[in-house]
């Protein structure tokens, strides 16, 4: 059995070898080649581990929309707010809790001020919740991508408390990737594929793409030799016009992907046109509960109107950040007034927030 200083070597020859075959694709290029990921983690695993400080000059590794508290409209907040105001109680992931509205309050303001909001592992401990306050209305906030709405989906279908609400703000993947490849302000050369997404909704979801969009596709690991691998993989793909999807990430993701969690989520949810943060309406891109579990549905709770005027606060450039268009170091509030610890715009709050990656891993060096 190999020791772990052992094992850190091999790792080590590993990631030596994968960026030398890095570097010689590069070179064969011999031209910019931008590379867009969209996924959080994948963000910081390249921050964390450097990984840019070690890559040619003439790669550039892009951080696309692969943030879901980042993109969860500004209205999702208010409402939550306001619910919780009318004496509801608010569970959400710790990530959601300090997001600002366009008023620059968060959940955390209004638990502050005496509101039930409470900080939950996951959809389950919601459930738990309504079942021990049956004289209360609990609301899930339901925000994420493709890879957690599944587990709301599966606890709708085991008919949970009837005081129990979903506030559906999940997004797909896809319909993103088609605003961004039909962008003519990106000029990206290949797309690495979020992992978690892909082990849940399979390598199917993205087959239309290359073809369409002239554009190889990769899926990638999180570990920063996984992510080397899959950066690897899409350069030689791109090398030979091999315009297809590549698995990379093969010890988890099948092309067909979680059956059982995809077949849950198409009896529970509706797609539905939604908004982004930061970028605006998306055909086709969220998901809503269907009409025969309206019950459960928290909007039928809400008996006031939220029109913002705007998304984001006045300056903030998370927009421009998601979408891949800016770098979260040119935005003027940036470790400013924008800090992890005061955060004004959502790219700062998450750890999967590309400013807060930014922020953070900068403050490290």
């Amino acid at each position: 059995m190999q020791s772990y200083k052992e094992y850190l070597s091999k790792l080590e020859t590993r990631g030596r070898s994968v960026i030398s075959k890095i570097k010689a694709h590069c070179e064969r290029l011999d031209q910019q080649v931008n590379i867009m990921h969209v996924c959080g983690t994948h963000e910081a695993t390249v921050s964390r581990a450097g990984i840019r400080s070690l890559l040619p000059d003439n790669l550039r590794i892009i951080s696309g929309p692969g943030c879901p508290v980042c993109v969860c409209p500004a209205e999702h907040i208010t409402l939550a707010k306001e619910l919780a105001k009318q004496g509801h109680i608010i569970a959400t992931f710790g990530d959601m809790f300090k997001v600002p509205d366009t008023s620059l309050k968060s959940l955390a303001h209004l638990k502050a001020e005496g509101h039930d909001i409470r900080t939950v592992y996951s959809v389950m401990d919601a459930v738990n919740i309504a079942r021990n306050n049956p004289d209360k209305k609990v609301i899930w906030l339901g925000v994420g991508f493709e890879t957690t709405a599944p587990m709301t989906a599966y606890e709708i279908l085991k008919q949970p408390p009837t005081n129990f609400y979903v506030l559906s703000d999940f997004r797909l993947v896809p319909p993103a990737l088609h605003l961004l490849l039909g962008d003519p302000e990106h000029e990206l050369a290949g797309i690495i594929l979020p992992g978690h997404v892909t082990t849940v909704m399979g390598l199917e979801e993205y087959e239309e793409f290359p073809n369409k969009y002239k554009i190889p596709m990769a899926v990638a690991g999180f570990e920063p030799v996984e992510f080397l691998y899959g950066l690897e993989t899409l350069l030689r793909m791109i090398i030979e016009k091999d315009y297809s999807v590549k698995n990379s990430y093969s010890k988890v993701v099948r092309y067909e992907g979680n059956k059982k969690a995809k077949e849950v989520m198409r009896k529970v949810f509706k797609v539905v046109d939604a908004k982004w943060r930061g970028i605006g309406m998306i055909e086709k891109s969220g998901y809503e509960l269907r009409e025969e579990f309206k019950s459960y549905n928290a909007r039928s709770l809400i008996t006031f109107d939220i029109n913002l005027e705007y998304d984001l606060p006045k300056g903030c450039k998370c927009g421009g950040v998601i979408l891949g268009k800016v770098e979260p170091e040119r935005c003027p509030h940036f470790l400013r007034r924008c800090t992890p610890e005061t955060a004004i715009g959502p790219c700062m709050v998450s750890d999967e927030g590309t400013c807060r990656i930014r922020a953070t891993f900068r403050m490290v060096k």
